[in-house]
């Protein structure tokens, strides 16, 4: 018998291709001719990156051959280098080391310029070590206020292997050290590699930093979170950076507990016994916190038959330190031509918003 096996034949429009065997990798995307869509970052990266360029994008350093270079949170440079930076825009306000303008030190010059201002710091030293920042000031007629949106801010460190902590005028400094708020013991340093420690004079000892109560910035210095008590007296600091290590000034820390309440007010006269036609000078003074506003009243001898006087009222800030600043707050009174009817108790009322307080003070013939 014959077996005859019937086979099948498809067409379906064209005759079906035999599939040869793939090679190694060929399964594999080939490059060629394909456009590949650029990686973006994320929406929160991207905005995270921009919201950073936009805050430092008005301050540039001007390197060698007049090229730009944008500046970051910090900068180090060698004391001696000169410094030349830019700030877009054509109503610039500068901010730096205030001892640059106490002392009206000629290295620095700052000059507006078409597009930009200038700041130049010519043969920098380590006591320049410090926070440089410009911003825009939007004005409408004499009032102006500052552009938040077009600012540019950079510490610089002017590095010096003889000077690790920034120099300061004195060799002994005062800290309050007050329950309220953070103290800042202010031992900068001008190279931020350097490590730096805290010590007590008496008992010698040195002072534990947990990095908690007690942390070290080296823009600032040592920060006490949570000042109390146990932490009053005299220390110093001590750095240490390829060398021998070198010591700060002195700080004395003293606690004070200021109280909420009416001001601390003294008086005092020119003279307790004045003659006939001298001129006599009475100042009532109160030491208070920066933002605290205080007023003052006088009642003196010759007020109830109008006897001419003078009164002047004025304040200033002091500051004592990084970190710490006090309001000085006086009221003069003054009598040109002292005659028999101006002897007698000169009283001072001064008042906040606490209350008030009361000081008096003698002037006879």
């Amino acid at each position: 018998y014959k077996i005859f096996i019937p086979c099948i034949f498809l067409f379906i429009g064209q005759p079906v291709k035999s599939k040869r065997p793939k090679e190694p990798g060929e399964n594999k995307i080939k490059p060629i001719n394909k456009k590949v869509k650029p990686k973006t970052p994320k929406m929160k990266e991207r905005e995270s990156a921009d919201s950073s360029l936009k805050s430092q994008s008005i301050l540039t350093q001007v390197m060698d051959k007049g090229h730009f270079q944008k500046l970051a949170a910090t900068l180090s440079l060698s004391a001696g280098q000169s410094l030349e930076l830019r700030c877009k825009g054509s109503n610039v306000t500068w901010s730096y080391p205030s001892y640059l303008d106490t002392f009206k030190d000629s290295r620095l010059s700052i000059k507006q310029l078409d597009r930009s201002s200038q700041l130049i710091l010519a043969n920098s030293t380590a006591a320049d070590t410090g926070e440089y920042s410009c911003w825009l000031q939007l004005c409408n007629g004499n009032k102006c206020r500052k552009d938040e949106t077009k600012t540019g801010s950079t510490y610089i460190f002017f590095t010096d292997k003889e000077e690790l902590f920034v120099p300061t005028p004195g060799y002994f400094e005062i800290v309050y050290l007050n329950p309220d708020k953070p103290a800042v013991i202010p031992c900068r340093v001008t190279t931020p590699s350097a490590k730096v420690t805290l010590h007590r004079e008496f008992p010698a000892e040195e002072i534990e930093t947990d990095g908690t109560d007690i942390v070290y910035d080296a823009k600032k210095g040592f920060i006490f979170q949570h000042p109390t008590s146990n932490h009053k007296g005299i220390v110093y600091c001590k750095a240490e950076s390829q060398g021998a290590p070198q010591i700060s000034i002195r700080y004395h820390l003293l606690y004070v507990e200021v109280p909420k309440g009416p001001p601390s007010a003294t008086i005092a006269a020119s003279s307790s016994r004045a003659a006939l036609s001298d001129r006599l000078q009475v100042v009532c003074t109160v030491l208070g916190e920066p933002d605290v506003d205080v007023n003052f009243r006088w009642q003196y001898p010759g007020q109830e038959f109008e006897r001419p006087v003078i009164i002047q009222n004025f304040w200033r800030l002091i500051n004592r330190g990084i970190g710490h600043t006090t309001r000085i707050s006086k009221s003069v009174l003054l009598v040109e031509d002292f005659e028999a009817i101006d002897a007698g108790n000169y009283v001072c009322i001064a008042q906040n918003l606490q209350g008030q307080t009361t000081v008096a003070t003698k002037s006879s013939l």
